[in-house]
């Protein structure tokens, strides 16, 4: 009887709420054979000790060390990452009541610095005078008070801001990732790689 072939789908970046670290918790794990693919998923590949780092980076090479030990004569074909950083989540930590005060104050910091930043650039463009000398030349007169410009200008930035960031409110606009959300996953990317390249140069990296 022919081998049994094992396709394994590794993600990038993996958490897990244990400290027991199984193969079916790093991605997708298929097999004709569903004793070898019961028993693969079922491997344990790591345990994370109390005290110690709960971020561990591991190399497909291992994986399949580990699987062929497990099941002898298979044959593994990595159809996904060849590295993949494994983190341990504590769910219960951001449960607490003190997340609350630390939401509300990144909010205030967020609006604080956003208006102070819309303000600093009209300011530095001069959007006043410049609205000023609109109204003058558009109606001959002087303008008292706010006039339909600001409002009109007002009204255009909050809807510009909405339509930009693709949100009003919890509610998506269109079914597009939001910008924030392109550049978090970017910055994850980002954030991946250079942990994945420091544990290995530090040797830290979990390989044959």
């Amino acid at each position: 009887m022919a081998a049994p072939t094992v396709y394994i789908k590794c993600d990038r970046n993996v958490e897990v709420q244990t400290l027991d670290v199984y193969l079916k918790d790093l991605g997708s794990l298929r097999c004709l054979d569903n004793v070898v693919s019961a028993k693969l998923k079922a491997l344990k590949i790591h345990h994370f000790a109390k005290g110690a780092p709960l971020r561990t980076v591991f190399s497909v090479l291992k994986l399949i060390e580990l699987m062929e030990e497990t099941c002898p004569g298979i044959t593994v074909q990595v159809v996904g990452e060849t590295d993949v950083l494994v983190e341990m989540v504590d769910v219960n930590k951001h449960k607490k009541w003190h997340q609350w005060p630390k939401v509300v104050l990144v909010s205030l910091v967020s609006f604080a610095g956003t208006a102070f930043t819309i303000m600093a650039y009209h300011n530095d463009a001069g959007i006043n005078d410049l609205f000023t000398e609109v109204y003058r030349i558009c109606m001959n007169k002087e303008p008292g008070g706010i006039n339909i410009l600001e409002i009109s200008y007002s009204i255009g930035l909050a809807a510009g801001i909405i339509l930009f960031f693709n949100h009003i409110g919890g509610r998506r606009i269109t079914k597009d990732p939001t910008p924030i959300e392109v550049a978090m996953r970017n910055y994850e990317k980002d954030v991946d790689n250079a942990l994945i390249e420091t544990a290995g140069r530090e040797g830290k990296e979990i390989d044959v």
